[in-house]
């Protein structure tokens, strides 16, 4: 007797795969907020956001500044459907839960495209890639950010644009005008494809034309009109990371620095690994390009390696490209170019946070937890608090927060958090600004309440 009817056991395997992703991504990012490892830039900014929609407030963020609206920072209103959710369960918890479940629902197109095109151990281990890929991996188990909404949207929208169904793909990639302002050009990308297709099927481009137009003049409304608007100092914070805060670049510059330093070929070498190296022959490959294009360019080292979670955006587009090559080609190089993705994909997750869910020290309690927790169980709920990057994400749900490197404004905060020990202190607060502000606090009167094991809590007189 079987189980299921074979009609379904696509959407079983598809389903399942992403049910067994989401457990594990909200295992560790659950449990690395509750060993302190998240930290207020970016999970307790975002917190803030959601909780001031949840409350039917604009998303002023106190951790970016005074009166810091953060449509001014990044376009990115489509957080707003997360406040529902907020609002039942306030707390960092909801939004890495709903980080897990919507980075894990990328996998869902994904296999089911791979299943029709290669049958079911070519939908498995495009599944099974997909969910452990460096880049999802690395962006669902480490914080909150706004890209968790564009990872399947960018899934959905790319399988419907293989299967030459551009309705589909074209609605599918409006939404990611909302998730943030870069990916308009993303959605211009999908319009230049949809047209380029529907001129080899003798179909008029003209729809596909008019989408790239929308996604290229949403990036300029954006980033020229919208966030300028909201931002505090009236333009748009990463023009600064395009020149490096320099002369304006010449276009041999420009060129130079997208091949320099080397780490960008890393992350070059390991996208096109991710897709087996023969996605590199499909169309949907070019989806890419924009990201990769704003990442080398910029003056910000951050953006060109693959230790943060930019690349997330990546992973679906990669493995569509891979599912759409492995359609048009024969089954030696299919079987050759599954073999490194899937070695890609084994051979990165010791390195990214995934493998923590089989490590035991990941879920002890050690002493000094024990100390911070305690030092945050002194603060009051409602209270108001500058803190320390990481002891900032512990406490947005419950106070008002500000980073401790901020100049206060009135009175100041009634409670000091600072650990001396954060490896994360560096940036956003310089570790020269925290200790000048901490000298600050004590100069006006702030009582020491707690000060253990590299731990300070100053609270005003």
């Amino acid at each position: 007797m079987r189980l299921f009817p074979p009609s379904r056991r696509p959407a079983v395997l598809a389903w399942g795969l992403a049910a067994g992703f989401a457990a594990l991504y909200t295992c560790v990012a659950v449990n690395r907020h509750r060993r302190g490892l998240t930290k207020a830039y970016d999970l307790g900014i975002f917190e803030q956001a959601v909780r001031a929609y949840a409350h039917g407030q604009a998303p002023i963020v106190p951790l970016k500044g005074p009166g810091y609206n953060l449509l001014g920072d990044h376009f990115h209103p489509l957080i707003a459907v997360l406040a529902p959710a907020y609002r039942v369960f306030p707390g960092p918890v909801t939004l890495l839960v709903a980080q897990a479940l919507l980075m894990a629902l990328a996998v869902v197109p994904l296999t089911r495209w791979a299943h029709e095109a290669g049958g079911p151990r070519v939908a498995l281990v495009v599944g099974c890639v997909a969910g452990a890929s460096w880049g999802i991996v690395r962006a669902a188990c480490d914080d909150f950010h706004e890209i968790a909404f564009a990872v399947p949207l960018l899934a959905f929208a790319a399988t419907a644009l293989g299967r030459r169904r551009h309705l589909a793909a074209a609605l599918w990639s409006l939404p990611l005008l909302l998730v943030k302002e870069d990916l308009g050009l993303t959605v211009a990308a999908f319009g230049v494809l949809i047209a380029w297709q529907a001129r080899q099927d003798r179909h008029s481009p003209l729809p596909g034309l008019v989408l790239a137009g929308v996604g290229v003049a949403a990036t300029a409304l954006t980033v020229l009109v919208v966030l300028p608007w909201f931002n505090p100092h009236g333009g748009f914070d990463y023009w600064q990371q395009l020149d490096g805060g320099g002369p304006r670049p010449s276009a041999w510059s420009l060129a130079a620095r997208i091949g320099w330093p080397p780490v960008k070929w890393l992350l070059l070498f390991l996208l096109a690994a991710t897709a087996g190296f023969l996605g590199l022959r499909s169309p949907l490959i070019l989806l890419c390009v924009p990201t990769l294009g704003w990442r080398l360019l910029s003056a910000n080292p951050h953006y060109w390696g693959v230790s943060y979670h930019y690349s997330a955006v990546l992973m679906p587009l990669a493995l569509a490209a891979l599912v759409d090559a492995l359609t048009r080609t024969d089954a030696r190089r299919a079987r050759r170019a599954l073999a490194v993705s899937a070695l890609v994909a084994a051979v990165t997750l010791p390195l990214y946070p995934l493998h923590e869910v089989v490590m035991p020290e990941a879920w002890r309690t050690s002493p000094r937890l024990t100390h911070t927790r305690a030092l945050l169980g002194s603060i009051p709920d409602g209270a108001t608090v500058a803190a320390s990057n990481r002891l900032a994400a512990q406490l947005t749900s419950r106070a008002t927060v500000t980073l401790v490197c901020q100049e206060p404004t009135g009175p100041g905060p009634e409670w000091v958090a600072v650990d001396r020990t954060d490896p994360s202190v560096r940036v956003p607060c310089a570790t020269a600004a925290t200790a000048r502000m901490l000298a600050e606090y004590e100069r006006r009167g702030y009582r020491r309440i707690l000060d253990r094991d590299s731990l300070l809590l100053l609270r005003r007189p």
